[in-house]
């Protein structure tokens, strides 16, 4: 017993001897091939940065499989630390060979990602770049379940309890469906999302009354920046089930109005021209669209409406209050007897000389 015992050490010395030497061989073969690729593709930026990510998981794929031909070739059969050994080398092969995908797929996505930012812009960016980041997490999440269940798949007990829950899928086909029904609508909420082009990362919506940004899209939810700052996070379902404003579906040109009651005394033309003069004179507008028109003329004021473009949603914003502010000032310096007023009778029955000054403005 005392002679295999030794028998079986010394065995597993010379095994891992190999192991040790088979592992310093593949990395530095790995390194070496690494340079040279590098070297090789100095002139394109993909290869040598797929050559540079994939380092890390290179040198562990190879060097584990340097452990696998070792072991394989100089083990004896009959040790028994053998099978422990072999499957430490297998679940080590599975995983270093799921993070190569993995890391391949991300190096590949990104330069996409970057490709799509250099060349394109507008909306056609924004839908490619919103696919792209779904695709990515998708990708991460498949290689990650298949890893996991190649690891489980190597153990014995797994295997017998797969075969039982293969036998039993029905019930637990219901069961599973029944209890991730909320989670299952959201990753095909997001996927259909993604890939409709209903709504896209960068896109301006307004959600629940609030104004914002999409910033992220995951298959569980979608992530919109307020304009204060604030995050408004939504289930992908919401944006499947729920009616929402998209301002920049087609393109980010957007028209926007501002509204302000005055006196029938207003001059007009000259309303116009200011109009005009505050619209050309600022930079947030796209010049496309600037027209003054009148309403509404009905209990004593006269409702004048400016119509103004501007090239996205920020912009037309702050155009709309410059144009509000630009009008209000301008009716107090050059026009007020264009300010809205409130007249009444004297008590003869004629009209009276008094007026009674109403509000200064009525904003929309």
């Amino acid at each position: 017993m005392a002679d295999e015992e030794i028998e079986q050490a010394t065995n597993l010395a010379v095994t891992l001897g190999w192991v040790a030497l088979a592992v310093t061989v593949a990395f530095f073969a790995v390194m070496l091939a690494s340079k040279l690729v590098r070297f090789a593709a100095r002139r394109h930026d993909t290869v040598r940065e797929i050559a540079l990510r994939l380092r890390k998981p290179a040198h562990a794929t190879f060097m584990v499989l340097g452990m696998w031909i070792a072991v394989w070739l100089t083990a004896n059969r009959g040790d028994q630390w053998l099978p422990v050994l072999r499957h430490v080398v297998l679940v080590s092969v599975i995983l270093s060979s799921a993070w190569m995908v993995a890391t391949i797929a991300l190096v590949i996505e990104d330069r996409a990602l970057h490709r799509v930012g250099n060349r394109m812009s507008g909306r056609h960016a924004r839908r490619l770049r919103t696919q792209i980041m779904v695709v990515r997490r998708l990708t991460i999440g498949l290689v990650s379940v298949v890893a996991c269940a190649a690891v489980l798949f190597t153990f014995p007990e797994a295997r017998a309890a797969s075969a039982s829950l293969l036998a039993s899928a029905g019930v637990l086909s219901v069961v599973a469906a029944l209890a991730a029904q909320s989670d299952l609508g959201n990753v095909f909420a997001g996927l259909q999302i993604a890939f409709s082009e209903a709504v896209r990362v960068g896109d301006v919506v307004v959600v629940e009354g609030e104004w914002g940004t999409v910033e992220d899209i995951t298959l569980a939810y979608v992530v919109v920046g307020i304009w204060d700052e604030r995050k408004l996070i939504l289930p992908c379902t919401y944006f499947t089930s729920t009616p929402y404003e998209n301002w920049t579906r087609k393109s980010s040109e957007v028209l926007g109005t501002v509204e302000i009651d005055v006196d029938f005394r207003v001059p007009l033309d000259a309303m116009r021209a200011e109009l005009r003069r505050i619209v050309t004179g600022s930079s947030l507008w796209d010049g496309r669209v600037v027209s003054l028109q009148v309403t509404s003329a009905v209990s004593g004021v006269v409702r004048a409406r400016a119509l103004v473009s501007g090239a996205d949603s920020s912009a037309l914003w702050d155009l709309r209050c410059l144009v509000r502010e630009g009008l209000v000032t301008w009716l107090q310096r050059e026009a007020p007897d264009a300010l809205p007023r409130t007249r009444w009778e004297n008590g003869t029955g004629g009209t009276g000389g008094v007026v009674v000054p109403g509000p200064a403005d009525a904003l929309v």
